[in-house]
């Protein structure tokens, strides 16, 4: 797997849905970068409904932590919207916890 993160965005403004494919490494550092492509897309229209798949992505556990509790909170971090615009994302999880990952990509 490319420790480089790759963000696909798929909107249907028709619909009010919106995907964000993440692939790659996601640290918590690297989490901030999706943080604002989600922004950007949470801003084409209100009441987006956007699904953030990371389920072929290798998602760090502090990472994956953090990006539920944007989903549970319906809000992303502070220092990324400052204005805490609603944000009604949900989080498709990696098929393979990090810890397994790292060691497949170790192999």
């Amino acid at each position: 797997m490319n420790s480089k993160l790759n963000i696909l965005v798929r909107v249907d403004l028709d619909h009010a849905r919106a995907q964000v494919v993440a692939k790659g490494h996601i640290t918590v550092h690297s989490v901030q970068a999706l943080y604002v492509v989600v922004k950007r897309a949470n801003s084409l229209k209100q009441g987006l409904d956007l699904e953030l798949d990371i389920t072929h992505a290798l998602v760090d556990d502090a990472a994956l932590e953090q990006l539920r509790d944007c989903s549970r909170t319906h809000h992303l971090p502070v220092k990324i919207d400052p204005q805490q615009m609603p944000c009604n994302v949900s989080v498709l999880a990696p098929r393979v916890p990090a810890a397994a990952g790292a060691a497949l990509i170790a192999a």
